[in-house]
């Protein structure tokens, strides 16, 4: 429980993790954060993974009613995750206090610190790259990646500070160049050459709802400081939809432009006029990706150190981002299983969250101190729908691991179809295991934040 009353006047995120936080974020702010949150470069040459394989690709047509049913489902989600951070004002790992007791929080929050950590130095490694681009040049790739990780961990200093000035300035500045972008690639056309095609439709799906999941273990670090709930969930909801489905089907066009080629697919957007100023403008605006990585970072760490100050952490993290992003040059296919693999911890783990929270103890209150008892029971449903998940969809981290995946499917003479989604399934099963134990979760101790908090 976060017991310690908040200095008057104070109007940037709390130092160490048992301080109240200032409840400074309206729906304005926090539809801002989202939407920049919601547009990176990344995405734009993820819509690959809508799109499908060359010989194969998706219409046009199917590929945009994918974006947009992924995108709702997704940040739905999402709006859930940032409404309990809203209502408890703790941190995302915090909260876990409250799902599985302090100390299996811990187990969550170490593959959170793993994943925010790796995509912080993969968003640098990106900002270097388009930075590159922009400048025409293939050298000075040290000195984007050290100026990228300094404004990223300034930014995490002054964490309320920097949300402000993204609603104020970045947000109009990454609009008009969407804007811009879409109308010049508009313009020229595009091949459609899956036209007709919807086989693939549910696995594309899929693959937008993973993007939005991979947001939700970060929601509640930005919304405890959300004015209302009602704000935090519609201020995430409505700016990480608008600008994930308008980043995807922008990706979708460039690549098409491009030929399928997610290495030239930025070559779409330096080849209109002026192209390179509006692309400068969303590469500088990445670097909201890295601070959030970065930010996330600490407050996952907060939970197992409470009393460390969090600039210190920040700061810590923002040069340890920076060195590891000068020193790895380029990821690996095995890196990019390892971070999906961890990211298929998240959709089940929301899932108990979410049913525990509004069906389960949460609706008693959690608790969220350290002194948090541990419920071993709810490992069980998080467990079950994690292997769930990887039954469906083995993540290619190992040959033996895809092995073992495999001879299980086959054992059950199970052969994965167009309508098994993992993300679905994967969120389906716990949640239904965990709604069927709340008779006997609901008799644990609960704490002093009930689901019904502001």
């Amino acid at each position: 429980m976060l017991d310690r009353p908040q200095a008057p006047g104070r109007t940037e995120a709390p130092l160490v993790l048992d301080t109240e936080p200032p409840r400074t974020l309206s729906f304005k702010d926090q539809f801002a954060l989202w939407l920049n949150l919601g547009v990176s470069l990344i995405g734009f040459s993820t819509a690959a993974t809508v799109l499908g394989a060359p010989g194969s690709e998706l219409s046009f047509t199917a590929a945009v009613v994918a974006i947009l049913a992924g995108t709702a489902i997704g940040t739905a989600a999402l709006g859930v995750a940032a409404l309990i951070g809203a209502k408890t004002g703790a941190p995302a790992m915090a909260n876990l206090r409250g799902l599985f007791g302090t100390r299996l929080s811990y187990l969550p929050t170490v593959l959170n610190i793993a994943q925010c950590v790796g995509w912080g130095v993969f968003e640098l490694t990106v900002i270097a790259q388009g930075a590159q681009t922009v400048a025409g040049t293939e050298g000075y790739r040290w000195l984007f990646v050290l100026l990228a990780g300094a404004v990223t961990t300034v930014l995490t200093i002054w964490p309320l500070g920097s949300i402000a000035v993204l609603r104020k300035y970045v947000a109009v500045a990454v609009g008009v160049a969407m804007v811009y972008f879409t109308v010049q690639l508009g313009r020229q056309g595009f091949p459609d050459p899956g036209a007709g095609n919807w086989h693939g439709f549910l696995g594309a799906t899929d693959a937008v709802i993973a993007l939005s999941i991979s947001f939700v273990p970060l929601a509640a670090d930005y919304t405890r400081h959300s004015r209302t709930a009602a704000a935090s969930f519609w201020g995430t909801f409505s700016g990480y939809t608008v600008a994930q489905v308008w980043c995807y089907v922008l990706g979708l066009i460039a690549l098409l432009q491009s030929g399928g080629d997610t290495e030239k697919i930025f070559s779409s957007f330096t080849g209109v006029w002026a192209g390179w100023a509006f692309l400068l403008v969303l590469v500088l605006r990445e670097t909201d990706q890295s601070f959030a990585n970065v930010y996330s970072t600490a407050m996952s760490v907060h939970n197992l150190f409470p009393r460390v100050d969090r600039r210190l952490l920040t700061g810590g993290i923002g040069v340890l981002t920076t060195v590891l992003a000068l020193q790895i040059k380029q990821f690996s296919d095995s890196y990019y299983a390892f971070l999906g693999l961890i990211g298929s911890v998240f959709v089940p783990l929301f899932a108990v969250l979410a049913v525990d929270y509004f069906f389960g103890a949460g609706r008693r209150g959690w608790d969220l101190s350290e002194r948090a008892p541990s419920r071993w029971l709810m490992l069980l449903p998080w467990v079950l729908g994690f292997a769930v998940y990887q039954f469906l969809a083995p993540t290619t981290v190992a040959d033996w691991w895809v092995g073992f995946w495999g001879d299980v499917q086959e054992a059950l003479h199970f052969t994965p179809q167009s309508w098994t989604s993992a993300s679905l399934f994967g969120f389906l099963v716990p949640a239904l295991i965990t709604l069927a134990l709340t008779p006997l979760t609901r008799a644990g101790r609960a704490g002093g934040v009930p689901a019904t908090g502001a």
